[in-house]
């Protein structure tokens, strides 16, 4: 069986009333190795380590946001990218590690996008916010969202929920089979598309509340 692969691309789909896009692009076979994934949690020890002071970066701006919304209405656009690319390189270091383990290739050092890695995310910049929501989404209205995502990812590594499960349900499969099963592929990116959408809104990064929907697959719908 083979995976249909899509072409690099730097424009992501974003779905109508949807503003944050995460997508990936699964490795064809056998393009991933039997065993590498048994050893990525030492590998990736360097993104991990510079991962857990850019999360500090992540609340201390979502705080400074907090207060430039409440007075202007508006997320100062530099905090903003530096947000999005947060959550980029989170993402990207999922992918390769014990996230989803569905691909080998070594996550780029950088906020940015990089257009040729398999995995992206990308986070509609909003126009004006609303001052009501910015005081109670990200801790009342957000609530029964992060019950969910806390199930579903477990962790900040995200290998410690439901997506760190089908993750090592898909290592021992290529352990033994050499393949990445299909449906565990489609469900485990849906789980991390849910988590991100939920992580943005608790962020302040839009007002549109995330749907409790289950988006499965490597390409937005």
């Amino acid at each position: 069986m083979t995976y249909p692969t899509t072409e690099p691309t730097t424009e992501l789909r974003v779905p109508p009333g949807s503003p944050v896009t995460l997508e990936a692009r699964h490795e064809p076979e056998p393009g991933l190795s039997r065993w590498l994934w048994l050893v990525k949690w030492l590998l990736a020890i360097p993104h991990y380590l510079i991962l857990a002071f850019l999360w500090l970066a992540f609340l201390l701006v979502t705080v400074i946001a907090f207060v430039a919304i409440l007075f202007t209405t508006h997320y100062p656009r530099t905090l903003f990218d530096f947000n999005v690319g947060v959550l980029r390189w989170t993402w990207r270091v999922a992918y390769y590690g014990y996230g989803s383990l569905a691909t080998d290739r070594y996550p780029p050092f950088t906020l940015a996008d990089v257009p040729d890695y398999p995995a992206h995310l990308e986070i509609a910049r909003p126009g004006p916010l609303s001052r009501g929501l910015v005081l109670v989404k990200w801790w009342l209205l957000v609530l029964p969202q992060s019950v969910v995502t806390g199930f579903f990812i477990g962790g900040p590594n995200a290998a410690g929920g439901l997506t760190g499960v089908l993750a090592l349900y898909a290592g021992v499969a290529l352990l033994f089979t050499g393949r990445y099963p299909h449906g565990m592929y489609d469900l485990n990116i849906g789980l991390h598309r849910w988590v991100a959408r939920v992580t943005a809104y608790a962020a302040l990064m839009t007002d549109v509340y995330p749907p409790f929907r289950l988006d499965q697959g490597p390409q937005e719908q």
